[in-house]
């Protein structure tokens, strides 16, 4: 008996082995996936896009200075606000009356200084934000009087998104997140913070879900406060407060440019599909993208009038096209 007993039980052994090894093998790879990063958070894309989004849904605030009113913002209002001007408000910080018959009710005096300080450029950015809460509108783009905006590719952009969720949309200066000490109310506590933001000068967007949030920290002129526990310029400060007190995300985008860009370096057939272009200024007067057009880079310098040409060319006084 004990042999009919012991030979079922070997085969149980053998069979275990078996599964055993079978178990520690690795399991085949499904084609098409690789090894890579953890899937984006449930804030990295939304949930439903905003297919129906309209021009009138975003409100773009446009930062400038009076000294600038002639000379940027001049040649702005005749390119591309000129295409959108019932969504554009501009802010800036001397009353102008020629400008004020350009822009109706569309121009704001935030009286803060002129002088460019971080103190005077947070203040800016603390009447653009409080303005776009009370508009009510979706999305909230902020830009400098030297970007070239195109509103349809912004449009496009932003309705592959939903209104509602964190979404903080730019480019960074920096190959890195910045790091700076942040002080406590009162300056008792200092600790460190690490945080991406958006560099202002290639222009960035807020959701109206993820703004309504950072009202604590921004609405009714508490951003200035914020500002001055990590003493940054405004565009640091809005970054501080997504990323470092809500622990949202920048998103960042390659369609966003700067002044700080090799701008020369961006091809030619791409030009015409980013949200914002700028160009060097006197400072650097080579440092703008490569674009054909009707005029000569005597003619337009910052090349603003020849992009605006290539995409609006029934502007009345762009060249006219040449046929064949």
């Amino acid at each position: 008996m004990s042999r009919v007993r012991w030979a079922p039980c070997r085969a149980c052994l053998a069979f275990s082995a078996a599964l055993a090894a079978l178990l520690l093998l690795p399991l085949p790879r499904l084609p098409g996936l690789a090894p890579g990063p953890p899937a984006p958070g449930p804030n990295a894309t939304p949930a439903r896009p905003s297919a129906d989004l309209r021009p009138d849904d975003v409100f773009i605030a446009v930062k400038t200075t009076r000294k600038n009113h002639g000379s940027r913002l001049g040649l702005l209002l005749q390119t591309w606000i000129s295409r959108a001007r019932r969504q554009t408000f501009i802010f800036t910080d001397g009353d102008d009356p020629v400008l004020q018959l350009q822009g109706g009710g569309h121009i704001i005096n935030t009286n803060c200084s002129a002088v460019h300080t971080r103190q005077a450029l947070c203040c800016k950015m603390a009447v653009e934000y409080d303005r776009f809460i009370q508009s009510g509108r979706k999305w909230f783009c902020h830009v400098d009087d030297d970007n070239y905006l195109n509103p349809g590719v912004l449009l496009q952009l932003l309705a592959s998104f939903s209104p509602s969720q964190d979404i903080y949309l730019g480019r960074p200066s920096l190959d890195h997140p910045i790091e700076a000490t942040e002080r406590a109310p009162g300056g008792s506590t200092v600790t460190t913070v690490k945080f991406w933001f958006a560099t202002g000068g290639a222009g960035f967007c807020l959701s109206r879900g993820l703004a309504l949030k950072m009202s604590p920290w921004a609405g009714m002129g508490s951003f200035m406060s914020t500002a001055e526990r990590v003493r940054l310029p405004d565009d640091c400060t809005v970054g501080y407060i997504v990323e470092g007190l809500l622990g949202a995300r920048l998103l960042h985008s390659p369609l966003f440019h700067s002044h700080l860009e090799n701008l020369p370096r961006l091809p030619a057939d791409a030009v015409l599909q980013q949200v914002t272009l700028s160009y060097g200024g006197p400072e650097n007067p080579f440092n703008v993208v490569n674009v054909a057009g009707g005029f000569s880079p005597q003619q337009d310098p910052t090349r603003f009038k020849s992009i605006h040409c290539l995409l609006y060319p029934d502007t009345e006084w762009c060249p006219a096209q040449k046929l064949g």
